[in-house]
């Protein structure tokens, strides 16, 4: 699929170290999905994180796909902040499973096929035990976990053909950042699906991993439960990317005050 047309989303953005993300909110999010499914032209959402931001600014690469998508949406409160004092004063935070759920309503009631893909496949059974429990009428075309490892160009090529074939209009990919922005990027010019890139919302989905409680996410603290659930895994991310992102939040700021 080549030359797909391309749809204008009014919004307002802002830079955040290496990122330009959305001052949006839950509403405004399904405005502007509305618009792309209309268009059919597909396209590609990222939920953006202090992880995100700073994977971004370790790799300029990575920072061009992310800030090329239709929306770079703040799923932390660190970025909402920083928007609040840049005087996006209708910013707020939209975390990716809430979005993934609030989307799947929209879909039911719009009649439009959904898709999984990522995770592992237990993972995978579950999300669809509970969407047949929660979600009456909202039609799963696709649901796949691809093998976890590096795909052949047949194996690649077959499960865009697959995911074509199922024709979902929303298609939410759970492969962790920052694979799934990159395999986001790489196949939306051949996918008409409107992706996002969710990451742990499949588990959280599933009922696999625990919510933060809604408290600590207003305070910024969702990163502090998350770790204290899985140190193993989180320790880099929390202990040396947060730090790293005060810095250069910092170093924004300050470089803000000296253009005054």
């Amino acid at each position: 699929m080549e030359n797909k047309e391309t749809i204008q989303i009014d919004r307002r953005r802002e830079f955040i170290v290496s990122l330009n993300v959305d001052v949006c909110n839950a509403a405004s999010i399904a405005e502007s999905v509305e618009q792309l499914v209309s268009a059919g032209n597909g396209g590609y959402v990222c939920f953006s994180t202090v992880h995100m931001v700073m994977e971004s600014f370790d790799d300029p690469e990575y920072a061009a796909k992310v800030n090329a998508a239709d929306m770079v949406i703040p799923d932390g409160m660190p970025l909402v902040w920083m928007q609040k004092l840049a005087g996006g004063k209708s910013a707020a935070r939209t975390r990716a499973n809430d979005m993934m759920i609030g989307l799947c309503k929209l879909a039911e009631r719009k009649g439009w096929p959904v898709g999984f893909y990522g995770s592992d496949q237990p993972v995978i059974d579950r999300m669809l035990e509970r969407v047949e429990k929660d979600f009456l009428r909202l039609n799963v075309s696709y649901a796949f976990s691809p093998p976890f490892r590096p795909l052949t160009i047949e194996e690649s090529n077959e499960i865009i053909e697959q995911i074509q074939a199922a024709g979902p209009k929303l298609l939410f990919v759970g492969l962790g950042c920052p694979k799934q922005e990159n395999w986001m990027s790489k196949n939306t010019s051949e996918l008409n699906a409107v992706m996002f890139g969710v990451g742990a919302s499949f588990d959280f989905f599933a009922g696999n991993v625990k919510e933060s409680p809604q408290w600590l996410g207003r305070l910024g603290l969702e990163w502090l439960y998350r770790l204290w659930q899985e140190p193993r895994r989180l320790w880099y991310r929390y202990l040396v990317l947060n730090p790293r992102f005060i810095f250069q939040v910092i170093r924004q700021l300050l470089g803000r005050k000296k253009k005054r």
